[in-house]
């Protein structure tokens, strides 16, 4: 354990941000996961939509500096791949 009072500021500041970030990567792959599951119900309004706020959650993500901006173009591009290969 930290003896030094700035390490245990540390300590408790990276917990704060850890938790912070984990809640924001959780809201990230649910918003993936509604994505791929409108794609499997063929439903393209309905992936458009959920396309369009997984976006935002995952752009918002990357301004925060949780993902990297290559990491952010990877996953929105994955997704809007996937969308636009419905019918």
């Amino acid at each position: 354990m930290a003896n030094i009072k700035s390490a245990k500021k540390r300590i408790l500041v990276t917990e704060a941000r850890t938790a912070r970030n984990k809640s924001i990567k959780s809201a990230v792959k649910t918003s993936i996961k509604k994505v791929e599951a409108t794609v499997a119900a063929k439903d393209k309004a309905a992936a458009t939509v959920a396309l369009k706020e997984a976006i935002a959650t995952i752009e918002k993500a990357g301004s925060k500096g949780i993902y990297h901006k290559n990491n952010v173009a990877r996953k929105v591009s994955r997704l809007t791949k996937m969308v636009n290969s419905v019918a």
